[in-house]
Formats: structure tokens, sequence, C-alpha cells
């Protein structure tokens, strides 16, 4: 769902996970055109990051890029569900922008706004193919999306 101003509102829902190792992916809303992947790896590097982000894909994929680039690509997608999750529960901003930039839940936001990002690396690529993965939910994983990343025993008392 689309609010007034283009966010996307997520409306609160399960968002139950899959164990299935293979997925099958739908390339550009061509139901033939078929992309077969059998790793989050293969998946990432088939996806097609050249078409321009809206606000909410670039929200997303600078929350991987900032809270995650340094992990594996299962990391990545984790923060990205995390911030779906959390746009979803509607305990959170309905939308990914509200969530990413709500005070004090990522410290790479200052001032309201986002650092610069370097969009030509590959961390950045790998952001955009991650958030693009996560919204369309074309990988399946054992893991559930909390509204943290962090585990348990790091998370700090209180939190």
């Amino acid at each position: 769902k689309l609010g007034e101003n283009g966010d996307i509102i997520f409306i609160p829902g399960n968002v139950g996970a899959d164990t299935s190792e293979d997925v099958t992916v739908f390339a550009d809303d061509d139901r033939d055109a078929r992309i077969s992947a059998s790793s989050l790896p293969e998946l990432v590097r088939t996806q097609d990051i050249s078409e321009p982000l809206d606000s909410e894909e670039r929200c997303l994929a600078g929350a991987v890029y900032f809270e995650s680039k340094g992990e594996s690509l299962a990391g990545q997608l984790a923060v990205a569900r995390v911030v779906i999750a959390r746009a979803k529960s509607g305990r959170f901003p309905t939308t990914l922008c509200g969530v990413v930039y709500q005070k004090s839940q990522f410290s790479f936001v200052r001032g309201g706004g986002m650092p610069p990002i370097a969009t030509g690396s590959t961390h950045w690529r790998n952001a955009v193919a991650i958030s693009r993965i996560a919204l369309e939910n074309s990988w399946k994983s054992q893991s559930k999306a909390p509204f943290s990343s962090m585990p348990d025993m790091c998370r700090p008392a209180g939190a």
C-alpha cells in the first residue's frame, strides 16, 4: 500500500518463514522470465540494480549499507528484514524511511539524515540487491525477522 507521499506503508501481518533453500525469482514482472538461484550470493548477483531506487528502497538499502556492509549477505538480509518487520509491526513507524530515521534507532543517522554513500562500491551494490530481495521476499530462510538483528546475549540491559 502506498501513502499519499508515495512511501510504502506496511499493514501488520504474518511475516512467516519458508524453509526451502531454492527460490525462483520473477524478473521485471514477467512470469515467463524466471531466474533460479540456489544460494543467496547467486541471487544477489542476479539482481538488476540499474533501475533507480525510490525513496523507501533507498532508505532500506542505506540501512543495510551502513548497519551491515561488513557482514555476510545473510547478515545483511537480516538487517533488511528487521527494518521491514518493524514497519509491519504497528509498534514502529509504518514506512521504511520512518523506521530508519526514527530517533535513536540507527547509529548512522545523524541530524535526521544519512551520511554520503559510496554508490559505486560493491557494498552499495550488495545493499541494493539485498534490499530488493528482502522487499520481494524472494529468498526464503529458516529465520524469522525479529525487531532487532542483535542477538539477545549481546543486547544491552533494558533493550
